[in-house]
């Protein structure tokens, strides 16, 4: 069974394939997919690219609709595209708010949370020389821009959940950057009492609880072993 309700069971088609998710070994881009398909209960597999050739393949074989990963195979589609990825699986597992209001504010909160993802990013591959001023300028705004954004949110309607007081693809998405923010440095949540209540309490559901294990899909930060990886990969210099 599900671990909330009005989420649809993965169970209910026996025969239906588990979701196979393309990328390397690493968070990345998919890693968001991952936590979304993981919330909603929904076991998947991965194909992870390990040369530039993986890649090639996939692109010569007409998978890749615009040359890039990542990819999911999913109800018989082969999706590319972040944000369509995750659109079709919030809406697939009722993690997309119940109205156009409501999934208007979800989009709002995912593409803040997507512009701290793109920094993080981005600042992962950057030159070692330029990394320590790069991760100033992005302590600065997750402490004084993006979380008491947030936070606010949370306080103004005084709710368990960032919109409706259900469980969305927004919370999901934000207890992922929760942790991350949690990794750069502790001390940033330390003003965000209600940001640290709503990581608790979403990391308490089964689904999620299960994730956060050793062990499950989840991956580690990004290593110099893994970032060799990427650059391999994706032909980066």
């Amino acid at each position: 069974m599900c671990a909330f309700p009005g989420v649809e069971n993965p169970g209910d088609s026996i025969m239906a394939a588990k979701p196979k998710l393309y990328y390397f070994d690493g968070r990345g881009r998919m890693e968001p997919i991952r936590w979304l398909l993981a919330a909603a209960g929904v076991e998947f597999e991965e194909e992870f690219l390990e040369t530039s050739k993986d890649l090639e393949k996939l692109r010569n074989d007409g998978s890749l609709m615009f040359q890039q990963v990542p990819m999911v195979e999913i109800d018989g589609m082969k999706l590319v595209q972040c944000r369509a990825i995750l659109n079709y699986i919030a809406a697939k597992y009722n993690l997309y708010g119940k109205d156009i209001k409501e999934r208007a504010l979800i989009d709002m909160y995912v593409e803040g949370v997507a512009d701290l993802n793109e920094m993080y990013l981005f600042w992962s591959i950057s030159p070692p020389n330029e990394q320590a001023a790069k991760m100033t300028q992005m302590k600065d705004k997750i402490a004084n821009r993006y979380l008491p954004a947030f936070e606010k949110v949370l306080k103004s309607h005084g709710q368990d959940y960032l919109v409706g007081n259900r469980l969305s693809r927004a919370d999901i998405h934000l207890v992922e950057l929760l942790y991350l923010v949690e990794e750069l440095d502790p001390s940033l949540l330390a003003n965000f009492p209600l940001l640290k209540a709503l990581k608790a309490r979403i990391s308490n559901l089964p689904t999620v609880k299960k994730f956060l294990q050793p062990g499950s899909p989840r991956k580690p930060p990004m290593d110099e072993k893994c970032l060799a990886k990427v650059k391999e990969i994706f032909q980066l210099k």
